[in-house]
């Protein structure tokens, strides 16, 4: 069953109760217990791993929201719980619950619950255009797999979602995590096989519309994450969004239309939001005084930067830096 998030709404990720499981999903949860084995044996610090590309994580405590990027990923939770947030969208996963963000974007995360007896723990692989993109040659006609669709307006499907785990993508990552114990020609041989078969579980999932025209050069989605790519890289330049959609080669409002519907923002707005996550980290880094960094980011009013500064993070901008800093040096 898809977790879908109401926009606005919290949706809760409960653990589920392995006594009132029926058989298959009884294999559900050995499966989860396994994984939380696993991953809790080979997670170190940092979440790299001797896999290209795979990612895991152990968190022992709930951390404050804070902006970050989404990255292109496939990230499954096996305990504790997640909280990312963009837009208006809220999107909260937990136990045997995995997220796919085909876009990089600018959001607001935090684990939930993770204490030092139960950390969150967590499975990332990192979405390769190039491997979906083959999946997809290599299967054919989309009607045979059964790919959800979306929207029939033609807008792009959003570039975050949320969806329960089956069972065979948790089989494939569990042995995906196994690798790390087998030989480095074990893991050359075999992580890219068990990536094409996880990467296949999702695609043929309620999420598969999003992760297959990740890997499509000339879908919406893609035209849409380049759009994307663009404002991140030159954030503090003006544009208008007629040129970029011209860029993109989409009418203006077939732009406008999915540009929203893949990051829940505005073109306008989400320049918006990447000047202010910038502009925290400058505040944190550089020293430099508050009009300096509004400034540096493309603000031209710095009464405007520090009111929109505060109603992103709460605080005003010198406020706020000094408290980062506080934080940061009472950890070192």
């Amino acid at each position: 069953m898809e977790i879908s998030p109401r926009i606005g709404e919290r949706t809760p990720a409960p653990r589920a109760n392995p006594a009132s499981l029926g058989p298959a999903v009884a294999s559900r949860t050995e499966q989860l217990e396994g994984l939380r084995e696993l991953i809790a044996r080979h997670a170190r610090l940092g979440e790299t791993t001797a896999i290209d590309g795979v990612l895991l994580s152990a968190v022992e405590q709930v951390g404050e929201p804070a902006a970050t990027r989404s990255g292109t990923m496939l990230a499954v939770i096996v305990q504790g719980a997640k909280r990312l947030a963009i837009g208006d969208r809220v999107y909260d996963y937990g136990p045997g619950q995995y997220l796919v963000a085909s876009v990089d974007l600018p959001v607001t995360g935090h684990f939930t619950c993770a204490s030092p007896a139960e950390p969150a723990l967590g499975f990332g692989l990192v979405l390769r255009p190039a491997v979906v993109a083959s999946l997809i040659l290599a299967a054919g006609d989309a009607s045979d797999w059964n790919v959800p669709r979306h929207d029939s307006a033609g807008a792009a499907p959003p570039a975050l979602g949320v969806a329960d785990a089956p069972v065979e993508l948790l089989d494939a990552i569990a042995r995906m995590v196994r690798l790390l114990d087998a030989s480095a020609a074990d893991r050359a041989v075999l992580a890219p096989m068990l990536e094409r078969e996880i990467l296949w579980r999702v695609i043929t999932g309620p999420l598969g519309a999003s992760l297959s025209e990740h890997g499509l050069a000339d879908s919406n989605l893609a035209r849409i994450s380049r759009a994307v790519s663009w404002i991140t890289d030159r954030y503090s330049e003006g544009f208008r969004v007629e040129d970029l959609a011209r860029e993109c080669g989409m009418s203006t409002s077939a732009f406008y239309r999915s540009f929203q519907a893949v990051t829940a923002l505005s073109p306008i707005q989400f320049q918006k939001q990447v000047r202010l996550q910038a502009s925290r980290l400058m505040l944190l880094s550089s020293g430099e005084d508050v009009a300096t960094v509004g400034y540096r980011v493309g603000y031209e009013s710095a009464s405007q930067f520090s009111r929109e500064y505060r109603r992103e993070f709460g605080l005003p901008p010198g406020q706020d830096a000094a408290r980062l800093r506080m934080d940061r040096d009472s950890m070192t």
